[in-house]
């Protein structure tokens, strides 16, 4: 059962767009590890996976993530992340989402919606509730600390059982802290930019995007079973691994590979990051 989850979750990479048009929420990019958590399974995130209402996103050391709402919005996860997309209802003329922040930085794009056009989007980070009104604003929920920052637009920020604070000036950040709300500050630019690089997919990291040609050939095998191995021990580890049968002559050989990476350089990285790890010995670049 494990097995077939895992295919199903790793198919709808190979869908073209326009079957993806639909969803939710989709996976747009993902420097790796990282993890998606269903009906409590879990497998390796991958880049075109399809969200839904109760998935939750889990992001290891040194992980981004990057995922694209069905209205236009993205929504980007730090290391160390847990996610849950509580609500997600698309529908004709109006978007609703609720998002939960359960523990990272994050931060959150969008642009104001057309005419005919309604967004009911609420981002909650631990005890504190942002309500959407076209913008974008960074945060982050560690242990008994929230901070929100706006970047630009409008949002109101509160905790339970306190009125909401409009933020509606640039960089006027909100801070909790052990329960406590304190005063609205301003933020000092270079701040911003160290916690933004919190929650950007960072280049030359071996990030996969979605659409990348590029791929890493992990191990090539003779043994269906040994492949299998190398391949749910990278997925375990939050590396999404897929075994491709080939048949060269008479004789079959199992590739343990990842793909959708957006560059060779991308692939590289990657590559040398996993050598000598999961039984991985040699790996190449294809693309």
């Amino acid at each position: 059962m494990k097995t077939l989850l895992l295919a199903l979750l790793l198919a709808v990479t190979a869908l073209p767009p326009s079957a993806q048009a639909q969803a939710a929420a989709t996976v747009d990019g993902v420097q790796m590890p990282a993890w998606l958590e269903r009906d409590g399974k879990r497998a390796p995130l991958a880049p075109g996976m399809e969200l839904r209402a109760g998935d939750r996103i889990v992001s290891g050391s040194g992980a981004r993530v990057a995922v694209k709402l069905a209205e236009g919005s993205v929504v980007k996860l730090g290391e160390n992340g847990r996610l849950v997309f509580s609500e997600m209802q698309p529908a004709k003329g109006v978007f609703k989402a609720t998002l939960q922040v359960l523990e990272g930085a994050f931060r959150f794009t969008t642009e104001l919606v057309g005419k005919g056009k309604k967004r009911e989007v609420n981002v909650r980070a631990s005890q504190v509730t942002i309500g959407i009104r076209g913008t974008d604003f960074w945060g982050r929920a560690r242990g008994e600390r929230q901070i929100v920052c706006l970047l630009e637009g409008a949002i109101d920020v509160g905790a339970d059982g306190e009125p909401p604070l409009r933020l509606d000036q640039p960089l006027q950040f909100y801070q909790r802290d052990k329960g406590k709300t304190q005063p609205v500050g301003m933020v000092d630019p270079k701040q911003l930019a160290q916690w933004s690089r919190e929650t950007d997919i960072e280049s030359g990291k071996g990030a996969a995007r979605r659409g990348g040609r590029f791929a890493v050939e992990l191990a090539t095998l003779e043994s269906q079973s040994g492949a299998g191995a190398i391949s749910r021990q990278l997925q375990e580890a939050g590396y999404p691994a897929q075994v491709a049968q080939r048949k060269v002559g008479e004789k079959l050989t199992y590739t343990v590979r990842i793909r959708q990476l957006p560059s060779r350089e991308e692939a590289e990285a990657l590559a040398g990051q996993l050598k000598g790890k999961f039984g991985v010995k040699d790996p190449k670049v294809v693309g």
